[in-house]
């Protein structure tokens, strides 16, 4: 893969730069042996349809084209080190999570190729599919046997599409004995109806291949600044009020109370702990915790909080206090706790 001209500029001006102009294509990357890995996957289970792969925005499988989407930023990786520093992480960026992310596009682009959405019995199993796209929020049941569990956020549970798509990727996966796996579900019996739609199309060229122009849907004539200004205004949310009762009671320390450490700086020293640790658990982008850690340190210089000298650690009650508001946010799409 040759060293492109734009590798070694700056952030400031790369982030000038627009992505279409980057050259960046998919073969002679590292993206390719993966993208492959799927074609194998797929040969081995008797699917003769290779849905085409391009370079796009994020993940995505357009609404009707059987063709998948990767982001731009995993095909360099000069591009991956500006999506970490912009976002703090990088979506897909092992070969074990590429792999999980693209076997579930897989099912969306066959979804589309094959009309299976309209299948009376696929409706029975997932429920009916609409236009409507998955919605940003919902309530998840994280116990729910109903379900496979494959991406984070219990993502099964937010469409019906998904849904298809989740059990699709389980179902694919090498070496993973999905019978045993999820025995005593309900979501098993999912699981043997795509086994058995599968092998109903195995060897079959798809019989919807409508044409497309790849331009038309990878939004990529933009440039990096406008592209990471968009993301993160997406993830980032305005928090109706920041707990003065919480933080108050976790941060009780007196100004005068001996050598008393501001909470603010406080949380500043702990910030990468925490933010790990919270999003380790509650599988919440890097970014979206960063920001309300943000505002909780700002709201804690506000209120001129502090840890007194005899406190004990705070660092739990801070981390199960950060937890709470994201798993609220997760289910109601507010950190406000309900009242």
């Amino acid at each position: 893969m040759e060293t492109p001209p734009w590798h070694d500029l700056d952030d400031d001006a790369l982030l000038d730069r627009k992505i279409s102009q980057l050259g960046l294509t998919l073969p002679g990357t590292p993206l390719q042996p993966l993208i492959q890995q799927l074609y194998d996957e797929l040969t081995l289970k008797g699917l003769v349809f290779h849905p085409p792969c391009h370079v796009g925005d994020e993940w995505f499988v357009p609404v009707g084209i059987p063709a998948i989407f990767v982001p731009f930023f995993l095909v360099h990786e000069r591009l991956r080190k500006l999506e970490a520093k912009m976002m703090l992480e990088v979506e897909g960026d092992t070969p074990e999570w590429f792999m999980r992310l693209i076997r579930h596009e897989a099912a969306h682009a066959y979804a589309f190729a094959y009309q299976l959405t309209r299948k009376r019995k696929w409706q029975q199993v997932f429920g009916k599919s609409s236009s409507d796209t998955t919605p940003a929020f919902y309530r998840p049941r994280p116990y729910s046997h109903s379900f496979v569990v494959h991406l984070d956020d219990w993502y099964a549970q937010s469409h019906p599409d998904e849904d298809f798509a989740e059990t699709f990727a389980v179902w694919l996966t090498p070496g993973l004995d999905w019978r045993t796996r999820f025995k005593g579900w309900k979501a098993l019996h999912k699981l043997e109806y795509v086994d058995e739609l599968m092998r109903s199309i195995a060897g079959q060229p798809p019989p919807y291949q409508p044409g497309y122009r790849e331009k038309d849907f990878n939004c990529l004539n933009l440039k990096l600044k406008t592209y990471y200004a968009r993301k993160r205004k997406e993830n980032e949310d305005t928090y109706p009020d920041f707990y003065d009762r919480d933080l108050r009671q976790i941060f009780a320390g007196a100004r005068d109370a001996g050598p008393a450490l501001k909470a603010s700086h406080y949380l500043r020293q702990r910030r990468r702990q925490l933010m790990d640790a919270v999003c380790e658990f509650t599988n919440e982008k890097k970014y979206r915790v960063n920001k309300l850690l943000t505002r909780l340190i700002e709201r804690c210089e506000q209120l001129d909080l502090y840890v007194g000298p005899g406190d004990a650690t705070p660092s739990m009650p801070v981390a199960a206090y950060l937890t709470t508001l994201v798993m609220n946010y997760l289910f109601t799409g507010k950190f406000k706790r309900t009242k």
